[in-house]
């Protein structure tokens, strides 16, 4: 028998809980873990009055971050229903969930929850204060069976503060009058207040004495503790929603300390949900004008255009402005343990380049400039970026990725291309540019790490972006009347473009016979060691693989990176040796889906879930991801098939999911309900992958425009139009060089001064050269090997005037024959010609 229930409040002080303390038994909880990566909602206020950030997945709120964009403070937060008797149900688990945006372009969520037994319906509008460090709820319960009086509604929050669901305390108490629940943790503290009566408060330890396990044993509110203290914890209280008829605001403030947190959730209730709204969906809708001319042009016609900015938008630091991370998801969350602090939210360089060359393409000039001096200050004195940072700036993560300090240079040449930047301050991010320039001179083409993060070695997109940095860099040291660097840089753009071949195309390997092709580009080449056998058949290491497989030669390897010689103005589009490798790429790496293709990474990625759809544990199977459909439409736009980039950018919307945020992977296997994995759907991994929008923003701009938005020009002049050839090799102790075409100068470069010791003859005669300062940290010197024939070994030493002394070791590059891609490409080039 269902019986109404009165609405009257406990109130305990803010801490000093005295007689009525009763302290949550079983501490500290279960072990803390993350949760569902799946968000269908991402959101903030603009401005600076509001450092708090929320996600959405589930019909729920889940993680929200305060006071950097890289700092969760809790694990989710939703609502229960129970009839006090025998029902209960639970909103992410129990109820159909709807999700729909407030206004076009502003992140700010209306959600519909029905629940499946059809006993209730839940809508909530969610955004966070514009005024204050708050987040809101607008909450209507709706009895579809029964009246208002037949339900027991609870809200329930799992604090996870500063990345950390361990070592919370938590209580219930007052704040000047208003009852609250609390919690804080490592300097940061919460505060949840409501419009309506809380009928019963209580804090627990998440497994053993929480609210959900109360009210799940016993239909109702039954434990009334008030701390618990150190631990895996979360509060819980059941709402009095009589008098407000169902219609209740939750604000959740957050702040430095108790009071300050209480502060800001009664602040925000008192001040209302109405004005909080519309002053969010102003600031949001007046930031829109920065790209209203380009959205009423038509290439912003799409919904998915605009949430796909404001996604973009949503995810830039504000303190300090312009890091954008990642996403605001921890990949497969539900699985992750509290060990796990970082997720995706942190920056990565070569993601933020990404972003802002989509908030570029949609004309967000200003975004794209505070991303600029956001890596103005995060540049490290030698130059380059750190794999990822946290918003501060502080490196996490400490590998070393070429492509991240090649990109920043390209993003200020299309950001000047793009009017973005005036010439005052292109002048201004010279520095910069120089910078990493030089890093990339001294320590380049071979990267530690892919742009996949896993291996070192040559790979397409890495040495492509890097010649087109040096490139672009070129321009701006001629413009800053730095005429001789200018110079020197675009001699090693030509010599490293000349070696692509060399270095990762081979024609022999099994994909050649198997598919009737010349040859191909490898995913990645091991760096030249002077041995015998070729650098394809040497063993690359795979990663997030069983260690049994955890090795494939280099020519086994193919991924979709080749086109990057494409889109980075290295190749022409119809190049032989693109379309041969274009060939292997579809025939191994394609998925057709019913919502269109995708591709995976490469073949034998291991970072994606198991076979039966478990999460990724450190080995999996790699999934489809749709950025790399975003790339293979500008390929298809470069090939002149602008159809196909079209069916490719409508497969990129289908992958999407229901509310516009586009995953990181796609399943790509048969149906399993159960884990919510469906063919060509989102799979576990990240959603939103803000790349992955930004990547769509470009493709649109791109078929908008007739070309490719963001393709350095530079490079298609110099090497597809006017076909620049290097006359010299370039030899480097990082870099050695074993052997070299006829006809070419071999080019010593070291770090300091040095006189080069040489001979052509087996040392019957000798010469010395002194290298001489590029400007850029290396120091250089041209031996005049042109003339020699092949056969011919050039042996070298060093004496090193600053120290006084011989190196004590002779070295040698062998004159050698043309290998057969490079004949293949003089063949493409006398075709073009």
């Amino acid at each position: 028998m269902k019986t109404k229930h009165s609405e009257s409040v406990k109130t305990i002080t803010l801490e000093h809980i005295s007689s009525v303390e009763a302290t949550a038994p079983g501490a500290p909880g279960i072990p803390a873990r993350w949760t569902s990566s799946a968000k269908t909602g991402v959101g903030t206020a603009l401005g600076n009055k509001s450092h708090v950030w929320f996600t959405l997945s589930h019909g729920i709120v889940n993680e929200v971050y305060y006071p950097r964009i890289d700092q969760a403070c809790i694990r989710d937060m939703g609502l229960i229903v129970t009839d006090g008797a025998d029902f209960f149900s639970e909103e992410k688990r129990d109820t159909d969930s709807a999700v729909h945006w407030l206004a076009e372009g502003v992140p700010a969520f209306r959600m519909i929850n029905t629940c499946r037994a059809e006993r209730y319906r839940i809508e909530k509008e969610i955004l966070t204060d514009p005024h204050r460090n708050a987040l809101l709820q607008h909450v209507r319960f709706i009895p579809q069976q029964g009246d208002l009086a037949s339900y027991h509604l609870h809200v329930l929050v799992a604090p996870h503060l500063q990345n950390h669901g361990n070592d919370n305390t938590t209580w219930v108490g007052e704040f000047e009058g208003t009852p609250m629940l609390f919690a804080r943790g490592d300097g940061i503290a919460l505060a949840l207040v409501c419009s309506a009566p809380w009928l019963k408060r209580s804090v627990g330890y998440v497994g053993t004495s929480d609210g959900w396990q109360d009210l799940k044993a016993h239909n109702r509110m039954t434990w009334e503790y008030t701390r618990a203290e150190h631990g895996n914890v979360s509060l819980v209280a059941e709402i009095g929603m009589l008098k407000s008829h169902g219609d209740v605001v939750l604000a959740l403030g957050f702040g430095c300390s108790v009071e300050e947190a209480s502060r800001n959730a009664l602040g925000s209730l008192q001040d209302g949900f109405e004005k909080a709204k519309h002053d969010y969906i102003a600031g949001w809708r007046e930031w829109m004008k920065t790209h209203g001319a380009l959205h009423k042009s038509g290439v912003g016609a799409s919904d998915l255009f605009q949430k796909s900015v404001a996604v973009l938008r949503t995810h830039e630091s504000k303190r300090p402005p312009g890091g954008f991370i990642a996403s605001l998801s921890i990949p497969w969350g539900f699985s992750k343990s509290d060990k796990d602090i970082s997720g995706y939210h942190l920056v990565w360089a070569r993601d933020m380049v990404e972003t802002a060359g989509g908030l570029l393409a949609a004309g967000a000039h200003e975004d794209a400039r505070r991303v600029l001096n956001y890596l103005h200050t995060t540049q490290q004195v030698d130059g380059h970026w750190p794999q990822n940072m946290w918003a501060d700036g502080t490196p996490y993560w400490k590998g070393i990725q070429m492509d991240e300090t090649a990109l920043p240079i390209l993003l200020v040449d299309l950001a000047r291309r793009e009017k973005a930047l005036t010439d005052a301050d292109v002048a201004h991010f010279w520095p910069m540019v120089r910078q990493a320039a030089c890093y990339l001179v001294r320590n380049g083409p071979v990267s530690e790490q892919d742009r996949w993060e896993e291996d070192p070695g040559y790979t397409p997109f890495t040495v492509a972006a890097e010649i087109a940095a040096l490139l672009a860099a070129a321009e701006m040291a001629e413009c800053n009347q730095e005429a001789a660097i200018a110079g020197y840089l675009r001699e090693t753009a030509d010599t490293w473009n000349d070696c692509i071949e060399r270095w990762m195309y081979t024609s022999d390997a099994p994909w050649c016979r198997e598919y009737k092709v010349d040859g191909y580009y490898v995913r990645i080449a091991p760096r030249e060691t002077g041995l015998r056998a070729s650098r394809f058949e040497k063993k690359v290491h795979v990663k997030n693989v069983a260690d049994a497989q955890d090795s494939r030669t280099a020519g086994h390897l193919i991924s979709p990176d080749a086109l990057a010689l494409v889109r980075f103005g290295l190749r022409a589009a119809d190049d032989p040796r693109i379309c041969n490798t274009t060939k292997i790429i579809d025939a191994l790496l394609k998925i057709e889906t019913p919502l269109g293709d995708t591709w995976h990474r490469y073949n034998d990625d291991g970072y994606g879930e198991h076979a039966d759809g478990a999460p990724f544990d450190g080995t999996g199977i790699g999934r489809g991801w749709p950025l790399l459909t975003g790339e293979r439409a500008h390929y298809e736009l470069a090939a002149g098939r602008d159809k196909n980039a079209q069916r490719l950018l409508t497969a990129l919307e289908s992958f999407a999911n229901e509310s516009g945020l586009i995953p990181e992977q796609v399943w790509d296997s048969p149906d399993m309900p159960e884990r919510e994995l469906h063919f060509g759907r989102p799979s576990g991994s990240a959603m939103p992958l803000v790349w992955a929008h930004a990547e769509y923003l470009k493709l649109r701009r791109s078929l908008h425009d007739g070309h490719l938005f963001d393709m350095p020009p530079q490079t298609v002049q110099r090497y597809i139009k006017d076909k620049i050839v290097s006359p010299r090799m370039i030899w480097r102790f990082n870099h050695k060089l074993h052997s070299m075409p006829g006809g070419k100068i071999l080019r010593i470069e070291t770090t300091s001064p040095a006189i080069i010791h040489w001979s052509a003859d087996n040392w019957a005669t000798t010469a010395d050269i002194k290298t001489h300062d590029t400007g850029l940290g290396m120091h250089l010197a041209d031996l005049p090997t042109q003339a020699l024939p092949e056969g011919k070994l050039v042996a070298f030493t060093f004496y090193w005037p600053h120290a006084d002394h011989w190196e004590g070791t002779d070295f040698s590059v062998h004159i050698g024959a043309l290998q057969q891609h490079q004949k293949i490409g003089l063949k493409a080039k006398k075709s073009e010609s």
